[in-house]
């Protein structure tokens, strides 16, 4: 059963990895495409509305899609105060709660209210309020419940991940993992 979780763990961590890797170069596009705003406007007088929406949803898409990846890289803001100096049995333990507690539900409420919002968007495909704006509002809004679905398999591997951490070690007496008590 652990192996079979463990494999289970793996396949949403490359998955989600893989998302994470091929949304990054949307970073290089933001940052090359902000900079050809500006210079456009500033140099050239010259306003792309398209470029400057372009950058925008670019941004999103990469804050969206990349979330579960970074979740998994342990990259998200976490009080390492106490974590960094924690046991692996007390840093399992944070993992699995936090997981089941916090970001599962939070998740699942994105997931559950972005629906009948992206429901609504996509019933009037949705564009941008300016008149030369990109019609792509309401696939913009499509990235909110993937979000939730992505972020919450990075969590669902990390409570799999933590589960069998305090699975494999063994309790002590003294509080130490791994080391029996006398």
């Amino acid at each position: 059963m652990s192996d079979r979780l463990a494999a289970i763990a793996e396949r949403i961590d490359r998955m989600v990895a893989a998302i994470g890797r091929a949304v990054m170069w949307l970073a290089l596009f933001v940052v090359l495409g902000e900079f050809a705003v500006v210079l456009l406007r500033y140099i050239f007088g010259i306003g792309s509305l398209w470029l400057a929406e372009s950058v925008i949803y670019a941004h999103a898409a990469l804050f969206l899609l990349a979330a579960g990846w970074t979740l998994q890289a342990n990259g998200h803001v976490r009080v390492d105060v106490f974590y960094g100096e924690a046991s692996p049995r007390a840093r399992a333990r944070v993992d699995l709660f936090g997981a089941l507690l916090l970001l599962l539900p939070f998740v699942a409420v994105i997931g559950w209210f972005s629906l009948p919002y992206v429901a609504r968007s996509w019933a009037v495909l949705e564009g941008s309020r300016e008149a030369s704006g990109l019609p792509f509002v309401y696939l913009l809004k499509s990235l909110i419940p993937l979000f939730a679905v992505l972020l919450g398999l990075a969590g669902v591997a990390q409570a799999i991940r933590a589960a069998l951490v305090l699975r494999s070690l063994p309790f002590s007496t003294n509080g130490s993992p791994g080391q029996t008590g006398q």
